[in-house]
């Protein structure tokens, strides 16, 4: 039931004027197919470049920034006394009297 619903569907899509105006055209000269190529490859080219340079950036002003402000240590509170616990099971064992 549903195969000839999407057939249908898929079928009155393509038919319609909307796939046609969102589908880019390539140009028919073949200069201008070379030239926006290239245009296309120097972009990706830049953008990939632009990125590793700013996550280069980003990294080290991190690793600066730790090195260069060093908060100071977090007082201990005084009051917190460190032990060591241990439970008993048996009531009538003689570390309960």
């Amino acid at each position: 039931m549903s195969k000839p619903f999407f057939r249908d569907l898929h079928a009155r899509f393509d038919a319609s004027g909307v796939r046609a105006m969102f589908a880019p055209r390539k140009p028919r000269h073949p200069l201008l197919r070379i030239a926006l190529g290239l245009v296309g490859v120097a972009m990706l080219a830049v953008l990939l470049v632009v990125g590793v340079f700013v996550g280069a950036a980003m990294i080290l002003f991190g690793i600066a920034r730790r090195l260069l402000v060093r908060q100071p240590a977090p007082r201990r509170d005084t009051r917190i006394v460190d032990a060591e616990y241990r439970v008993v099971r048996n009531r009538d064992h003689h570390a309960l009297r």
